[in-house]
């Protein structure tokens, strides 16, 4: 009877913790990305991944004679939904110039955060374009 308090004491606090949007709710950290950069790519839409957690942007840019690959992170498909995107707001082939926080450790990608299409549309990640990191602990 003891073991069955423990488990249902427990389980009762997981939940409250969860509904309360404690650490449950959040499934990872920005700490990968530098925040306080903010680079500008020109480039070519290889792949636009409607995928859950994260929508990805793959990105081809010129590199001398050469292409570079860019893998760029969003928001969920839920939250751009919310921002005005679809999965249709981007397509293979479209040039488009990015604005993102690259990855620390100096690899192809980084976190969105906005993009120019080749209508002149823009869209938005809601971030922050100042070098303010979000999701970040306050010391």
């Amino acid at each position: 009877m003891t073991e069955l308090r423990l488990l249902s004491g427990a389980a009762a606090m997981a939940l409250a913790a969860a509904a309360s949007g404690g650490p449950a709710l959040a499934h990872h950290s920005f700490a990968m990305f530098d925040q306080r950069k903010v680079m500008t790519l020109e480039g070519t839409v290889s792949e636009f991944q409607w995928t859950n957690p994260h929508a990805f942007i793959e990105l081809d840019v010129p590199n001398g004679d050469d292409t570079r690959h860019w893998s760029i992170e969003l928001n969920s498909p839920n939250n751009l939904t919310r921002q005005g995107w679809s999965r249709s707001s981007l397509k293979r082939g479209d040039k488009v110039t990015l604005r993102m926080s690259p990855l620390r450790d100096g690899r192809p990608g980084g976190l969105f955060l906005d993009v120019k299409l080749p209508s002149g549309k823009v869209l938005d990640s809601g971030l922050p374009k100042n070098g303010t990191p979000v999701n970040v602990p306050r010391t």
